[in-house]
């Protein structure tokens, strides 16, 4: 009996053994079940974030491009803006050059003066906002620049060259507002 109870005890202790050995793999599974879920569960997190990082940096890139659009459009329409007043100032200057060369006596020197005084200061004014003047006489016909008014002969110059300018053109920023009146020499 003492043999049999050895032997259940032995048993016992190899079974108890045994659940242990089962509960400690059944904890290990649940252990690598819940390290496999955690690691998915941060795998998807990971993706998440991922996803949210591109779209904000899509937002901030979309937003540069409004930004710049916007800045360049504001450009482009204070630059028309200023064209288009200077083009309605253009007739103004026109005056101040014919008052200029008109002969006046020598009582009226001093509003001769004048003149000349706000003539420049109104060129200057109209020259810092972008106003160019365009050379005509002496180059060669180009209508971008050029508007012919008359033909001439003249065997000493080439043809379609600028013989004369009848008005002045001009350009603000590179762009011509008004092209320059000119006579061009026709052989």
């Amino acid at each position: 009996m003492a043999e049999e109870q050895k032997k259940e005890t032995v048993e016992n202790v190899e079974g108890q053994e045994n659940n242990e050995q089962v509960v400690e793999t059944a904890e290990e599974v649940t252990e690598n079940d819940e390290a496999a879920r955690f690691q998915s569960e941060l795998e998807e997190k990971d993706k998440l974030v991922q996803e949210q990082v591109d779209r904000v940096k899509r937002l901030q890139a979309d937003f540069d491009n409004f930004r710049r659009r916007t800045r360049q459009e504001k450009e482009e329409l204070s630059a028309i803006v200023s064209q288009n007043l200077i083009k309605e100032l253009l007739p103004l200057l026109d005056n101040f050059e014919r008052a200029l060369a008109a002969d006046l006596s020598a009582e009226s020197s001093s509003l001769k003066d004048g003149v000349e005084m706000i003539y420049k200061q109104f060129v200057a004014t109209l020259e810092r906002n972008g106003l160019e003047p365009i050379n005509a006489v002496g180059q060669k016909f180009d209508p971008n620049f050029h508007e012919a008014i008359m033909r001439a002969a003249d065997e000493t110059q080439e043809d379609d060259t600028v013989m004369e300018e009848l008005q002045r053109g001009y350009s603000v920023c590179g762009r011509v507002v008004r092209p320059s009146m000119v006579k061009v020499v026709s052989n």
